[in-house]
């Protein structure tokens, strides 16, 4: 962890500063909030459902993966859905993001999505604007799916997903500066579902379902055809690099595979260079996906990329087939 995020799950001196800082914070996200409920700000509802699939918590807690596969169950039931993005670290234009996009212009969370290939994957950093856009070029969608909106409030909802990060929760329970909160702990009272990714139950949510990332496959990032498992890798001297929200989970994961390897954390969203990865003595790199398509461009026959996928509670998709067969039916 860097900068503040290393305070924000533990309690120190610096705290007697940040604290007031963050309720301050909460008291305007609030504030906002209130204002679009009492529509003194005002909202926009979409002519198709729209499903939000967020976090209470600044960094990854598992949303995009639960996002592809919401969509790829939507699709197998005869949908037609449509992911909407921020782009964090794009140019913050509406787009399409296409397969040879790149991860600084569109953000490198869109960018793994599109090239999944499950459905259309747009950005914007106007969510309101970019769905738009996407149903005038995609008449047929008939659903959209929102990865990382949950404080969008000018985007109204169908539904909302919170996600959590079952292994760290909520830090020290604080909103940032102090804590990773984006928002209170009670705002999952509000949402029509909680998924803990991992680790442990909230016992405070309700409506919530259990989710697990898992893979074992290998495929090597400049012959994306060539695959291994985790038995191929012994022996070899391995480096593994994370830019994830909470890289030790990649780790971690990577340990139960059997594998010893030297760690590298970096920040969320880290803009790789050739340079950053130039690790002595290594056979192989291992990635996340979502670091790897920043480094497509320079990665050599070492680079080698674990895809996971979510595995979910089945109730869930039925819990989203309810909510967005309302559409419609509610006035704000």
């Amino acid at each position: 962890m860097t900068g503040l995020e290393q305070y924000w799950y533990r309690l120190s001196p610096l705290h007697l500063i940040l604290l007031p800082i963050s309720l301050f914070f909460c008291a305007l996200s609030s504030l906002r909030r209130l204002l679009y409920r009492i529509r003194v700000f005002k909202s926009f509802r979409l002519p198709v459902p729209v499903v939000i699939i967020g976090n209470i918590t600044v960094g990854g807690t598992g949303k995009t993966p639960l996002t592809l596969l919401i969509a790829k169950e939507l699709i197998e039931r005869g949908y037609r859905p449509v992911i909407i993005s921020r782009g964090y670290g794009g140019n913050r234009a509406q787009q399409c993001v296409m397969k040879s996009s790149l991860a600084n212009e569109v953000g490198d969370e869109p960018l793994l999505m599109a090239r999944r290939n499950i459905c259309p994957v747009w950005v914007g950093k106007d969510r309101v604007a970019a769905a738009r856009q996407a149903l005038l070029s995609d008449p047929q969608c008939d659903v959209l799916l929102c990865d990382d909106g949950l404080q969008h409030y000018r985007l109204q909802r169908d539904m909302e997903i919170a996600v959590i990060d079952g292994t760290r929760l909520f830090g020290n329970g604080h909103l940032i500066p102090a804590g990773p909160l984006r928002e209170p702990v009670t705002r999952l009272n509000t949402v029509d579902a909680v998924v803990i990714n991992g680790g442990q139950d909230f016992p405070k949510a309700r409506n919530q379902y259990a989710m697990q990332l898992s893979g074992n496959i290998f495929y090597n990032l400049r012959h994306p055809e060539m695959i291994a498992n985790a038995e191929q890798f012994r022996g070899l001297r391995l480096h593994a690099a994370a830019g994830i929200g909470n890289p030790q989970r990649f780790f971690s994961y990577l340990a139960t595979m059997g594998l010893s390897f030297k760690p590298h954390a970096f920040a969320d969203h880290h803009l790789y260079k050739a340079d950053d990865l130039n690790f002595d003595e290594c056979d192989a790199l291992l990635l996340t996906e979502k670091d790897a398509v920043k480094c497509t461009s320079f990665a050599d026959d070492r680079y080698w990329v674990l895809r996971v996928d979510a595995q979910v509670d089945p109730s869930l998709l039925n819990h989203i087939l309810r909510k967005i067969a309302t559409h419609g039916c509610k006035t704000s």
